[in-house]
């Protein structure tokens, strides 16, 4: 190894510890109610997440331990954060006569997001596939839909009595989703110009233009639902 790689062999995986001290604060936060300090700490961690593996590649340090320590990141910050706010969400919502039966332990299906993300990592980790496009909703996606939903939508939601049937279509959905056969858009550029870059432009517009439109932070959410959308357009197009 250069003594330039040996210098700075130690910079991704602090990035990416980072990453993992946010998820671990974002999942205090989202048990103590703060859903959206919690949401601040997962988008934090996304920024880390996004620069871990990019630094790692400039600096030519990839390594083994750095995939797994990634792996065991994104789970704490896009599996068991966003899983917490909902399980917390749950449980303050009232579920209606239908499910109030239920209510001690339909909060808990809310960590189904965790254990299908989990899924997900492992899957990537192997899947040769998934270098230049992913398959299935990456794990931070998912995590900033949940999470934004949540502190978004959250008080309306609480008004309107099928809210409850909604959001555990929308989980086992997502759950689906994060590990379906279904090539999803990435944002890695191989070539800077608009040709076969054309999806990529139209989600950063779209993206942008959806955030800027919206007043609260369901935007993102919003967002998500965009990027998925395209992305399944994109398939059919094909």
């Amino acid at each position: 190894m250069s003594s330039t790689k040996q210098t700075f062999r130690f910079v991704p995986n602090t990035i990416t510890s980072l990453n993992l001290f946010s998820g671990c604060v974002a999942v205090v936060l989202a048990m103590s109610g703060h859903a959206l300090g919690a949401l601040g700490f997962i988008c934090l961690g996304a920024f880390f997440d996004f620069f871990d593996g990019m630094s790692a590649r400039l600096l030519g340090v990839q390594s083994p331990v750095g995939k797994e320590l990634d792996s065991l990141a994104d789970l704490i910050t896009f599996g068991m954060a966003p899983a917490t706010i909902l399980y917390f969400y749950l449980k303050h919502l009232y579920l209606g006569p239908i499910l109030s039966d239920f209510s001690f332990y339909i909060p808990f299906l809310a960590y189904l997001i965790a254990v299908f993300s989990a899924l997900r990592l492992a899957i990537f980790n192997l899947d040769e596939r998934q270098t230049e496009e992913f398959i299935g909703i990456p794990t931070p996606a998912n995590a900033l839909f949940w999470g934004s939903l949540i502190v978004g939508e959250g008080s309306r939601m609480q008004t309107i009595t099928w809210s409850p049937y909604l959001l555990l279509v929308l989980l086992f959905l997502s759950c689906y989703m994060l590990n379906a056969s279904v090539p999803m858009l990435s944002l890695k550029f191989k070539k800077w110009t608009l040709k076969g870059n054309e999806y990529r432009v139209v989600l950063i517009v779209g993206c942008v233009l959806i955030l800027g439109l919206m007043h609260n932070l369901s935007g993102i959410a919003l967002a998500i639902c965009f990027y998925i959308l395209l992305s399944l357009f994109r398939n059919f197009r094909r």
